[in-house]
């Protein structure tokens, strides 16, 4: 099966619909937009639009991700269900509200991304960078998850495994990234701009990806479910972000892809300008377009297809089928 398109919009327009087609316009441009070929539309300009474009977009199962002046995620048109399974929900609630049942799941999850940081790890000492010491405790807190008794605990060990992960980025990246510590709101330096950047982005894939599927994005394992946030697309990325958001981070940076003139700084802020966003969704989207060989189906995959494997896996999981394991890399 073709993988679908995800289209990325950075100027100002309009999205339309003229009769079964849509269309983005501005002043003197007007681009068809292949609908039957989309998988979902990014948006980081300004947007005119209507219900009669959000009713064609519903119609053909196409989410709309929209993202403000600094490139931060801030909402999403999801098109209605089509997939709904109240067997499904329930079974989710059931999970979530038995504790040892969520911390199971949890667990896999912050094994899985842990285990993906160490392979990042692994690759550099392999190419002499002195990761030597990050490995060692990253493997160390590994160690302790399967004795981990509550979801607080879990967090403890995670948290110290990113910070851990996190520090090893001195060495891998060129001296002008350096991390120091990790900030989100707001990042203050172009590291922690291009986390924040690509880890929102990888959030919204994996909230598409669910939306392909019978799971309901509200209900989470190792994320607490919250308003106003789709928590389980939060716990399907932490699994994906090494492989996919830090593998870009770390090209980008090392082959001077992305440089500082690619940034924007204020008082305590850093955001990247449109040629650096330009840049960076570029790598993203060639990642995700990347393909693995998947042993289960025997075909290779892309690593956007892996996200909604990953989510039929913690389906199977739910319904008793087939115990979850999570997305590991053995390359």
């Amino acid at each position: 099966m073709e993988m679908q398109e995800n289209y990325y919009i950075l100027q100002s327009g309009r999205l339309k619909r003229e009769g079964n087609t849509l269309y983005f316009i501005k002043e003197n441009f007007k681009k068809p937009l292949p609908i039957k070929n989309i998988n979902s539309i990014y948006v980081f300009g300004e947007i005119d639009l209507n219900t009669k474009l959000l009713d064609f977009l519903s119609q053909n199962k196409i989410p709309l991700h929209f993202f403000n002046y600094y490139g931060f995620y801030f909402g999403s048109f999801m098109p209605k269900e089509y997939l709904p399974s109240g067997f499904l929900v329930i079974k989710q609630a059931q999970y979530y509200l038995n504790s040892l049942k969520r911390l199971e799941i949890a667990k896999e999850i912050v094994y899985g991304a842990g285990h993906n940081a160490l392979k990042n790890l692994f690759y550099y000492k392999k190419h002499q960078k002195f990761v030597h010491d990050w490995i060692a405790k990253i493997k160390e807190e590994l160690e302790k998850i399967k004795n981990a008794q509550t979801r607080e605990e879990l967090m403890g060990i995670e948290g110290h495994i990113k910070n851990f992960y996190y520090q090893s980025f001195s060495v891998i990246l060129k001296k002008e990234f350096k991390m120091e510590k990790r900030t989100k709101r707001p990042p203050e330096n172009m590291i922690n701009c291009l986390l924040s950047f690509g880890n929102t982005l990888l959030y919204t894939v994996c909230l598409s990806e669910i939306y392909h599927t019978q799971l309901n994005p509200t209900i989470s394992f190792l994320h607490e479910p919250l308003e106003r946030r789709y928590s389980l697309a939060l716990d399907i990325a932490e699994v994906f972000k090494p492989v996919i958001v830090d593998k870009v981070i770390f090209r980008l940076v090392n082959t001077q892809m992305i440089q500082e003139k690619h940034f924007l700084k204020e008082l305590n802020y850093c955001y990247l300008n449109e040629k650096g966003k330009r840049i960076f969704l570029k790598k993203f989207d060639e990642r995700l377009h990347q393909t693995i060989f998947y042993s289960k189906l025997k075909r290779h995959v892309s690593y956007q297809r892996l996200i909604r494997l990953e989510c039929y896996k913690l389906i199977k999981h739910l319904i008793g089928e087939e115990k979850y394991k999570s997305f590991k890399m053995y390359w």
